[in-house]
């Protein structure tokens, strides 16, 4: 059974194509890197796969459900999303343990007509501590630090305890400390054999985690590479890419870079 897979998938935004003819399978037990300059879609294409936007042509399956084809409330529970992006939609006061802990419904606030569980108040406190959120619970989410934020917010997309997680740029404005605990925190998560499949969007090489397995390399709305890191991450297709002319290694840890 393929996780995620995607059939000439376009779509379009205020006139302008975004995406346009993307074919992509991705398969158990791989953790992909969606990788590609500002502009070539990858947020986009992140934003249909976890249900939060729909293809305009072509179609979208994941899990083995058609998009389109069951309820979202569903989909956002089988499908975590971490994405700075969600902070614009966040009520006003909202603390870190309601916001963690809505996401069992795929809500982004503690509903009153949600009963919660005691397992989801145990799940909640489980990653809060993973995450090094124990004493942050009543905080409001905009008071955080760049780092601490972050760290909320892959909480918060695990909380559903999904079978597949999409992480837009989750270490986009941190610092360096804060970068690396957060990518350490993923590789142990993607070394896990209960871990869901992991998919990161990202514009930096070294913020690949160690244990990811494959890449899809996106340039103006288009599929212009994918496949095992190895055979994918070239000096040659990165520079094509980026039009620019690139150098591409791996360091000894696993972790990629590229120079000009």
């Amino acid at each position: 059974m393929s996780l995620v897979e995607v059939k000439d998938v376009s779509f379009k935004r205020g006139g302008k194509q975004i995406l346009q003819g993307i074919n992509w399978t991705s398969e158990p037990g791989q953790h992909w890197v969606v990788l590609g300059p500002n502009g070539a879609g990858k947020t986009t294409l992140a934003s249909i796969i976890a249900g939060r936007a729909h293809p305009m042509q072509g179609s979208v399956e994941v899990l083995d459900r058609r998009l389109g084809s069951i309820p979202v409330e569903e989909l956002h529970q089988m499908v975590g999303l971490c994405s700075s992006a969600i902070l614009k939609t966040i009520p006003q006061g909202q603390n870190v343990e309601n916001l963690i802990l809505s996401a069992a419904y795929g809500t982004l606030v503690k509903g009153r007509d949600h009963e919660y569980e005691s397992d989801d108040y145990l799940r909640r406190t489980s990653l809060m501590r993973l995450f090094g959120l124990s004493g942050l619970g009543s905080r409001d989410i905009r008071t955080l630090s760049d780092g601490e934020r972050g760290r909320a917010l892959i909480a918060r997309s695990l909380m559903s305890d999904p079978e597949l997680l999409i992480l837009d740029e989750p270490v986009a404005g941190v610092d360096l400390s804060a970068r690396e605990l957060l990518l350490g925190a993923l590789t142990e998560l993607a070394s896990h054999p209960d871990s869901p499949q992991l998919i990161l969007v990202t514009h930096h090489l070294e913020e690949i985690p160690s244990r990811f397995t494959h890449a899809l390399l996106l340039k103006d709305g288009q599929i212009a590479f994918q496949g095992p890191l190895e055979s994918t991450l070239t000096s040659e297709n990165l520079s094509a890419v980026f039009e620019m002319k690139l150098q591409v290694g791996r360091s000894e840890n696993g972790r990629w870079w590229a120079t000009a």
